[in-house]
């Protein structure tokens, strides 16, 4: 059986890879967001496919069901598709990976992923990841890791923050710690996203993380689109703050926590009588 199922095999010009994973890094959309911007925006089809039945526990991510009428209409598997992005940029091209997170055989799956990079002869894998945090709607905190000093230097020199972490781990952090030992340059990027901005998608992130990924990957990208889809957004949730007085208090007590630094908001500022999730308020 083979891990990774081939239509064929793109001509890339010294592509890097970006992976966007669905699932536990994925917050506000902002991973796969992120890729599926970068698919729809270059135009981009799949040319692979990770087999499900190796990589996933159904009953952990679930096939979902769309029953209509009482007649089956469809049943979405969780999946994982490679796109050969052609960037026009006349120097780098991507590997761009979509995927649920692989729930089973993780050591396999990226040696599966080498594999194909290897075949396809990138040299940088870049993770993309996104959690709920601390802080507000309009800051655009991303922080990184990177496996050596020079890709290090790219990211404090675009202003990410480095990673201070220690817990449980996504699959990121198995391809970062086996990525150099295969041959592979490593990134891994993480944005912190508003946690009471729970189950919307945080556009005005996306744009940073793309043009991040523009700078390092040495390729262009329009992010206006989704500046524009930010922009909207926020000029509800500003209305919102505006005409609520529990959701404007809240926000006031995390502007005062955060006492000059974005990433030490004090607990007592979010307790639970304090949480609020806006996509109750926005729809």
């Amino acid at each position: 059986m083979q891990a990774i199922q081939f239509d064929r095999l793109p001509p890339l010009r010294d592509p890097i890879l970006i992976a966007g994973f669905g699932g536990w890094g994925n917050a506000l959309d902002v991973s796969t967001g992120m890729v599926d911007y970068l698919i729809r925006r270059f135009d981009a089809s799949p040319f692979a496919r990770l087999d499900t039945d190796m990589f996933y526990r159904y009953d952990a991510s679930r096939p979902v069901a769309t029953i209509q009428a009482g007649t089956l209409k469809s049943l979405a598997w969780p999946r994982g598709e490679f796109y050969g992005v052609l960037t026009g940029s006349g120097e780098r091209d991507l590997l761009v990976l979509r995927a649920d997170e692989p729930t089973l055989r993780w050591r396999l799956f990226a040696d599966e992923l080498f594999g194909l990079c290897r075949t396809l002869g990138v040299g940088t894998i870049v993770t993309l990841g996104a959690m709920l945090d601390h802080v507000l709607h309009s800051d655009r905190v991303i922080s990184g890791m990177a496996s050596t000093d020079a890709l290090s230097a790219d990211l404090r020199a675009a202003d990410v923050m480095p990673i201070y972490y220690e817990g449980p781990s996504a699959v990121h952090g198995l391809i970062q710690a086996d990525g150099p030992r295969k041959g592979f340059d490593c990134v891994s990027i993480w944005c912190h996203c508003p946690f009471y901005l729970e189950n919307t998608t945080h556009f005005g992130l996306i744009a940073e993380l793309g043009r991040l990924l523009a700078r390092l990957g040495g390729f262009e990208l329009d992010t206006a689109p989704l500046e524009a889809q930010w922009n909207s957004l926020r000029n509800r949730i500003q209305r919102l703050i505006e005409e609520n007085p529990k959701v404007g208090e809240m926000i006031e007590e995390l502007k005062e926590a955060k006492d000059g630094d974005v990433m030490a908001v004090k607990k007592e500022a979010v307790r639970d009588d304090k949480v609020i999730r806006l996509k109750d308020f926005l729809e």
